[in-house]
């Protein structure tokens, strides 16, 4: 049996450029962070007392015996990837899925280290986030960045660049009192939408084409936020820099925002807010606020019908929980 714990992540800067088809002909940058809101993968072979030879639990509950009758994309594109079969598969997470917080890649990461830990092999962080961003984008066709999946597998503050050789992870060095600054300057609330991403992350990347210019000047921006974090400068113009991202992110479609989020952002300024963005694709899920600690209770009191969510930064990435050797060997019952 193996157990994975694997971060949420939340993204500050650069979102967007992170789509292949732009880093490919421009580059991308993004600055991110992992929290210490997790999702857990348990996977065990499965004992052959069952009709069935595969069993997952995640919202549904299937129990199937061909991987190929499989329906959820990603287990069944894993199995299949590393020649899995008779598993049974848990997730669990502290935070809802479709919201934002690269739950999806948090999945892939997680239960891609679970079956390679299974299989007894050790898989850099390196090998394990490009293995993510694989399943996700060419075996799923899913539609989306590449910053999930390296923040998954690495975890911490970092600033993440790509091209066309793929991708640097570089640390953003900051003293631990910094670091702590800025931790308490941030708000996460759900505003109890969900959304499926790749389903904005399509709309997004069709309109990449006529919204080169504000990529652009959101990849500026990367380098003046790195820039404001290493430097003595005031930590509230952190902020404001995330709110001109914020509204340079939210011109890219329409499905970004919408009226109750505008509202609810609206809202966190008129009682202190300094910046904030809806995290993720967008149209949902969890929201980012940036606000003195003087002013924070103010700002939960005006969105008291929201869900506060209060976090920590994480530095460790995905890691393996528990790992029990199992004597296991593959049968062809119920496979094909």
């Amino acid at each position: 049996m193996v157990i994975t714990q694997t971060p949420f992540r939340v993204s500050f800067f650069g979102g967007g450029t992170d789509y292949r088809s732009f880093f490919e002909e421009y580059g991308g940058s993004v600055i991110s962070t992992t929290i210490d809101k997790y999702c857990y993968v348990t996977v065990r072979h499965l004992p052959r007392f069952f009709e069935h030879s595969n069993h997952i639990v995640y919202s549904k509950i299937e129990q199937v015996n061909s991987v190929s009758e499989i329906q959820h994309p990603l287990v069944r594109e894993a199995m299949l990837y590393l020649d899995m079969h008779e598993l049974s598969i848990a997730y669990d997470a502290d935070l809802p899925a479709r919201s934002g917080l690269g739950s999806s890649s948090a999945f892939a990461v997680g239960l891609l280290q679970a079956f390679n830990a299974l299989k007894g092999k050790y898989v850099s962080k390196m090998k394990l986030s490009q293995a993510a961003v694989h399943l996700e984008r060419v075996l799923c066709n899913e539609a989306g960045g590449e910053q999930d999946q390296v923040q998954a597998a690495f975890g911490g503050l970092n600033r993440i660049n790509f091209s066309r050789n793929g991708y640097n992870i570089h640390p953003i060095i900051i003293s631990n009192n910094r670091k702590n600054s800025l931790n308490e300057h941030l708000m996460l609330f759900f505003t109890g939408f969900s959304r499926l991403s790749y389903e904005i992350a399509i709309e997004q990347q069709k309109a990449l084409s006529d919204k080169t210019s504000e990529l652009k000047e959101m990849l500026k921006l990367v380098d003046e936020a790195e820039s404001m974090l290493i430097s003595k400068c005031d930590i509230t113009e952190f902020g404001r820099l995330l709110d001109y991202t914020w509204q340079l992110k939210r011109s890219l479609t329409g499905n970004i925002t919408n009226e109750s989020i505008d509202t609810i952002y609206k809202t966190a300024r008129q009682n202190g807010a300094v910046g904030g963005k809806i995290l993720g694709a967008g149209g949902g899920g969890f929201l980012l606020i940036f606000a003195k600690p003087e002013y924070q209770p103010g700002i939960r009191k005006a969105l008291n019908d929201l869900l506060y969510v209060p976090f920590s930064f994480e530095n460790e990435g995905s890691r393996i929980l528990h790992y029990s050797y199992e004597d296991w060997e593959l049968t062809t019952r119920g496979e094909g």
